[in-house]
Protein backbone atom coordinates (compact mmCIF):
# COMPACT_ATOMS: atom_id res chain seq x y z
CA UNK A 1 0.00 0.00 0.00
CA UNK A 2 1.31 3.35 -1.00
CA UNK A 3 1.75 6.54 1.60
CA UNK A 4 -0.66 8.92 1.44
CA UNK A 5 0.80 12.20 -0.72
CA UNK A 6 2.02 14.84 1.47
CA UNK A 7 -1.24 17.27 -0.32
CA UNK A 8 -3.68 15.56 1.98
CA UNK A 9 -2.23 14.51 4.85
CA UNK A 10 -4.20 17.03 7.30
CA UNK A 11 -2.32 19.08 9.84
CA UNK A 12 -4.43 18.62 12.89
CA UNK A 13 -7.19 15.93 13.37
CA UNK A 14 -10.37 16.15 11.83
CA UNK A 15 -13.30 16.76 13.79
CA UNK A 16 -15.92 13.87 14.02
CA UNK A 17 -19.54 13.82 13.60
CA UNK A 18 -19.99 12.48 16.78
CA UNK A 19 -20.33 9.04 18.75
CA UNK A 20 -22.04 6.49 16.91
CA UNK A 21 -22.30 4.38 19.31
CA UNK A 22 -21.17 2.62 22.80
CA UNK A 23 -20.71 -1.12 23.44
CA UNK A 24 -20.98 -1.79 27.29
CA UNK A 25 -19.79 -5.10 28.84
CA UNK A 26 -22.42 -6.63 30.94
CA UNK A 27 -22.64 -9.26 33.54
CA UNK A 28 -26.10 -10.98 32.26
CA UNK A 29 -27.44 -9.54 29.03
CA UNK A 30 -31.07 -10.62 29.84
CA UNK A 31 -31.05 -8.72 32.94
CA UNK A 32 -29.70 -5.28 30.62
CA UNK A 33 -31.71 -6.60 28.04
CA UNK A 34 -34.99 -6.12 30.36
CA UNK A 35 -33.48 -2.39 31.23
CA UNK A 36 -32.52 -1.02 28.07
CA UNK A 37 -35.84 -2.17 26.56
CA UNK A 38 -38.08 -2.18 28.83
CA UNK A 39 -37.07 0.94 31.25
CA UNK A 40 -35.50 3.17 28.94
CA UNK A 41 -37.40 2.12 25.71
CA UNK A 42 -34.97 1.30 23.58
CA UNK A 43 -35.79 -1.72 20.52
CA UNK A 44 -33.39 -4.24 19.93
CA UNK A 45 -32.43 -4.60 16.11
CA UNK A 46 -30.02 -7.22 15.91
CA UNK A 47 -28.28 -10.09 17.70
CA UNK A 48 -24.17 -11.24 17.22
CA UNK A 49 -24.33 -15.01 15.58
CA UNK A 50 -20.84 -15.08 17.05
CA UNK A 51 -21.11 -13.67 20.51
CA UNK A 52 -23.21 -12.50 23.30
CA UNK A 53 -23.86 -9.35 22.60
CA UNK A 54 -27.30 -7.36 21.51
CA UNK A 55 -27.73 -4.21 19.38
CA UNK A 56 -30.16 -1.31 20.53
CA UNK A 57 -31.39 1.98 18.35
CA UNK A 58 -33.15 4.81 19.03
CA UNK A 59 -35.44 6.59 18.00
CA UNK A 60 -34.31 8.66 15.15
CA UNK A 61 -37.21 10.69 13.44
CA UNK A 62 -39.33 7.53 13.11
CA UNK A 63 -36.35 5.29 11.61
CA UNK A 64 -34.16 2.87 13.50
CA UNK A 65 -30.54 3.45 13.37
CA UNK A 66 -28.10 -0.04 12.86
CA UNK A 67 -27.28 0.57 16.71
CA UNK A 68 -26.89 2.97 19.52
CA UNK A 69 -25.63 0.97 21.95
CA UNK A 70 -24.80 -2.75 22.30
CA UNK A 71 -24.50 -5.00 25.18
CA UNK A 72 -21.70 -7.79 25.39
CA UNK A 73 -22.07 -10.08 28.01
CA UNK A 74 -19.14 -10.82 30.45
CA UNK A 75 -20.14 -12.99 33.54
CA UNK A 76 -16.84 -11.70 34.93
CA UNK A 77 -17.14 -8.33 35.34
CA UNK A 78 -17.68 -7.39 39.28
CA UNK A 79 -21.06 -6.75 40.91
CA UNK A 80 -21.80 -2.43 41.25
CA UNK A 81 -21.29 -1.10 44.24
CA UNK A 82 -24.57 -0.49 46.23
CA UNK A 83 -24.67 3.79 46.78
CA UNK A 84 -23.89 5.13 43.25
CA UNK A 85 -21.99 8.78 43.29
CA UNK A 86 -21.58 10.32 39.78
CA UNK A 87 -17.86 10.48 40.88
CA UNK A 88 -15.27 8.16 42.48
CA UNK A 89 -17.12 4.73 41.26
CA UNK A 90 -15.00 1.93 40.76
CA UNK A 91 -16.60 1.12 36.82
CA UNK A 92 -15.05 2.53 33.77
CA UNK A 93 -18.33 4.54 32.77
CA UNK A 94 -18.89 7.79 34.62
CA UNK A 95 -22.33 7.50 32.81
CA UNK A 96 -24.67 7.01 29.59
CA UNK A 97 -26.72 10.17 28.41
CA UNK A 98 -29.54 8.96 26.73
CA UNK A 99 -31.99 12.35 25.04
CA UNK A 100 -35.75 12.31 25.13
CA UNK A 101 -36.75 14.06 22.19
CA UNK A 102 -38.42 16.82 23.64
CA UNK A 103 -39.51 18.23 27.96
CA UNK A 104 -43.14 16.47 27.48
CA UNK A 105 -41.53 13.00 26.90
CA UNK A 106 -38.79 13.52 29.47
CA UNK A 107 -41.25 14.03 32.15
CA UNK A 108 -43.02 11.11 30.66
CA UNK A 109 -40.12 9.20 31.06
CA UNK A 110 -39.20 10.28 35.08
CA UNK A 111 -42.94 9.45 35.36
CA UNK A 112 -42.35 5.98 33.94
CA UNK A 113 -39.21 5.63 35.38
CA UNK A 114 -41.15 6.70 38.72
CA UNK A 115 -43.77 4.09 37.93
CA UNK A 116 -41.47 1.36 37.67
CA UNK A 117 -40.08 1.41 41.11
CA UNK A 118 -36.39 3.03 39.28
CA UNK A 119 -34.08 5.05 42.31
CA UNK A 120 -33.39 8.51 40.99
CA UNK A 121 -29.84 8.81 41.89
CA UNK A 122 -29.59 12.25 40.61
CA UNK A 123 -31.88 15.05 39.42
CA UNK A 124 -30.28 18.15 37.82
CA UNK A 125 -30.70 21.31 36.08
CA UNK A 126 -27.63 21.79 34.40
CA UNK A 127 -27.09 25.09 32.19
CA UNK A 128 -28.14 22.77 28.49
CA UNK A 129 -30.10 20.12 30.04
CA UNK A 130 -32.65 19.19 32.40
CA UNK A 131 -31.28 15.70 33.99
CA UNK A 132 -32.22 12.68 35.81
CA UNK A 133 -29.29 10.30 36.85
CA UNK A 134 -30.35 6.25 37.28
CA UNK A 135 -27.85 3.35 37.39
CA UNK A 136 -27.96 -0.04 34.91
CA UNK A 137 -27.67 -3.25 36.60
CA UNK A 138 -24.07 -3.23 35.78
CA UNK A 139 -23.70 -0.06 38.12
CA UNK A 140 -23.30 2.08 35.29
CA UNK A 141 -24.81 5.81 35.53
CA UNK A 142 -27.37 6.37 32.94
CA UNK A 143 -28.63 10.42 32.33
CA UNK A 144 -31.77 10.72 31.19
CA UNK A 145 -32.16 14.10 29.82
CA UNK A 146 -33.69 16.54 27.62
CA UNK A 147 -31.68 19.51 26.25
CA UNK A 148 -32.61 23.48 26.57
CA UNK A 149 -33.61 25.76 23.90
CA UNK A 150 -30.24 26.58 22.32
CA UNK A 151 -31.48 30.71 23.28
CA UNK A 152 -30.58 29.58 26.98
CA UNK A 153 -27.14 28.75 26.52
CA UNK A 154 -25.97 30.01 22.95
CA UNK A 155 -22.56 30.04 22.21
CA UNK A 156 -21.75 30.19 26.30
CA UNK A 157 -20.86 26.55 26.42
CA UNK A 158 -18.74 27.32 29.78
CA UNK A 159 -21.23 28.74 31.69
CA UNK A 160 -23.48 26.16 30.90
CA UNK A 161 -20.88 23.41 32.04
CA UNK A 162 -20.61 25.04 35.35
CA UNK A 163 -24.38 25.44 36.47
CA UNK A 164 -25.73 22.73 38.58
CA UNK A 165 -28.79 22.94 40.24
CA UNK A 166 -29.75 19.76 42.56
CA UNK A 167 -33.39 19.02 42.42
CA UNK A 168 -35.50 16.73 45.06
CA UNK A 169 -34.97 12.92 43.79
CA UNK A 170 -38.19 11.12 46.00
CA UNK A 171 -41.69 12.62 46.32
CA UNK A 172 -43.90 14.60 43.79
CA UNK A 173 -40.99 17.12 43.91
CA UNK A 174 -38.85 14.57 41.94
CA UNK A 175 -41.51 14.91 39.04
CA UNK A 176 -41.89 18.92 38.70
CA UNK A 177 -39.80 20.43 35.86
CA UNK A 178 -39.11 24.44 36.31
CA UNK A 179 -38.98 26.40 32.90
CA UNK A 180 -37.58 29.34 34.07
CA UNK A 181 -34.68 28.69 32.91
CA UNK A 182 -31.34 30.86 33.48
CA UNK A 183 -29.79 32.43 30.58
CA UNK A 184 -25.85 32.35 30.12
CA UNK A 185 -25.41 34.76 27.10
CA UNK A 186 -22.11 34.99 25.82
CA UNK A 187 -18.86 33.50 26.95
CA UNK A 188 -16.34 35.67 28.64
CA UNK A 189 -13.50 36.66 26.72
CA UNK A 190 -10.66 35.23 26.64
CA UNK A 191 -7.76 36.85 28.81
Amino acid sequence: MADAPNSIVPTEAEMPVGINHLVINVRDIEESHRFWTEVLGFREVARSKRNPMRFYSGNHGGRMNHHDIALAENPNLPKPPEDWKMFGMPVAINHIAIAMPSREAWLKRLAWLREKGVPFRARINHGMTHSLYITDPNGYGVEVLYELPREVWGENIQGAIDFAERLPTEGDEALVDDTNYPHFGQPAAAE
